[in-house]
């Protein structure tokens, strides 16, 4: 008899591959039988398993799952992979991306609009028109008229109000030292030599550069130091140059005042730059320039009124002034709208030193527009600026510096827009994670 239990036992265990209990509900409790016993066969199998008969389980599902499950385990240890690989050092990794050459090729973009707009108030100057608070105005309407409707578009009003209710003082207090920055800038050629006010602008690199490392906790490498040591060094030849062709010994009216607008200038412009990074990382490009231009509109407006009410009333205004104020408008908002990029991408140090060839380009525009003579030391000094440049980024990894230490390490807290390492991240982890997972999930059925 026992033997005979045993062959039973064994010809059921036999095609069990895998036994799963099931539940008792509340469904299935015997007061919620039907009291006349009449059931199929059907229903009394379904209710006998639900009691807690074992059920035969094809192991043909539980192998797929184990396979998919080791499928999404192995894809998360190739994300983790890839975002290590590309954060990681190296020399050479990051100049030889299409992103370096992109943010080269931006930052002398900007060199040229700087060059452009110093042109057109050369050429206003030359008409007798000079108002530089008055004529940067306009450059603030363009801004506020374009990414401020569009901020309201994409918030609506009560969001737009809200966004200024709470972080107003951010931007108002960013937008001051954007137009402080450029107003002492231009007024400090006034009074000091160009030679004096050239060499001060070089404080505003040294601001970002303090400014980072005590706020930001930004740690710059020695290849990032010694770039920025290389193009200075190249600005040096360019003025070298010009004060040997007696380009910038026009003597000033009052070198102490020019010398000191000149340094309040570099530092308030160091202290935008910064804060335009930050702010940049963090929100939207339309809502940060946005807001820019809305308080820098007022604050422009007032100090022009204030400052420039005569300089206005005596200035010659004909086809010519309107064209020349037309095209700096126009060129200074192309700075103003591409310069987020370079934030982005890049940083406030590198968009410093990106600026260092406009005195080249200026020179070059001159050639046509003011029958200027090219030395031979502006060949070189462009070069070597260029060169700075590349050193600058010679131990980046393959994001340069889009990666920014105040986000996080896998920059959770910045936003995900143009330029940001968050949207890089996620297009190149598109094609990155289809390489690291491809191979092995080949072998999944």
């Amino acid at each position: 008899m026992a033997n005979d239990h045993g062959d039973e036992i064994a010809a059921i265990a036999e095609p069990v591959e895998r036994i799963h209990v099931q539940p008792k509900t509340e469904a299935d409790s015997p007061s919620s039988r039907s009291s006349t016993g009449q059931q199929s066969s059907r229903d009394a199998n379904h209710h006998a398993i639900k009691h807690g008969i074992p059920e035969v389980v094809d192991s043909s599902a539980t192998g797929n799952h184990s396979a998919v499950t080791g499928a999404n385990r192995h894809e998360d240890q190739a994300h983790r992979t890839f975002l290590q690989r590309i954060q990681a050092k190296g020399f050479l990794r990051f100049v030889l991306t299409r992103q370096f050459w992109i943010i080269l090729l931006l930052g002398q973009i900007l060199a040229l609009c700087i060059t452009s707009t110093n042109t057109f108030s050369s050429l206003l100057a030359t008409e007798g028109t000079n108002i530089p608070a008055f004529q940067t105005f306009f450059n603030y309407v363009l801004l506020n008229v374009v990414y401020t409707s569009f901020t309201l578009y994409k918030y609506g009003i009560k969001g737009w109000a809200r966004l200024v209710y709470k972080d107003g003082w951010k931007y108002f207090l960013f937008a001051f030292a954007d137009v402080e920055g450029n107003y002492f800038t231009v007024l400090a050629y006034r009074y000091t030599t160009i030679l004096s006010a050239q060499l001060i602008n070089f404080w505003a690199i040294v601001v970002v550069v303090i400014v980072s490392l005590i706020f930001l906790k930004v740690r710059y490498r020695i290849t990032q130091y010694a770039g920025i040591l290389v193009c200075i060094a190249g600005m040096g030849l360019l003025i070298s140059s010009d004060h040997i062709t007696g380009a910038n010994t026009t003597p000033g009216s009052d070198p102490l005042k020019g010398d000191l607008f000149a340094l309040l200038g570099a530092t308030f412009y160091g202290l935008a730059n910064v804060v335009e990074e930050y702010l940049l990382s963090k929100r939207p490009l339309y809502e940060v320039i946005g807001q820019l231009a809305f308080y820098a509109m007022i604050i422009n407006g007032v100090q022009a009124g204030i400052f420039d009410r005569s300089s206005f009333r005596t200035a010659v205004w004909n086809s010519d002034v309107g064209g020349y104020l037309t095209g700096f408008t126009l060129i200074l908002s192309l700075f103003y709208s591409i310069a987020p990029l370079v934030f982005r991408m890049a940083s406030a140090a590198f968009f410093n030193i990106s600026l260092l060839t406009a005195n080249f380009w200026g020179t070059i525009i001159g050639v046509k527009a003011f029958g200027l003579t090219i030395h031979w030391l502006y060949p070189i000094a462009f070069v070597l600026i260029i060169v700075g440049l590349v050193v600058y980024f010679l131990t980046e990894g393959i994001m340069g510096e889009a990666v920014k230490p105040w986000l996080g390490r896998d920059q959770e807290a910045g936003v995900k827009g143009l330029g940001t390492a968050r949207r890089m991240k996620e297009e190149r982890g598109k094609e990155g994670m289809v390489a690291e997972t491809e191979a092995p999930r080949q072998g999944i059925v």
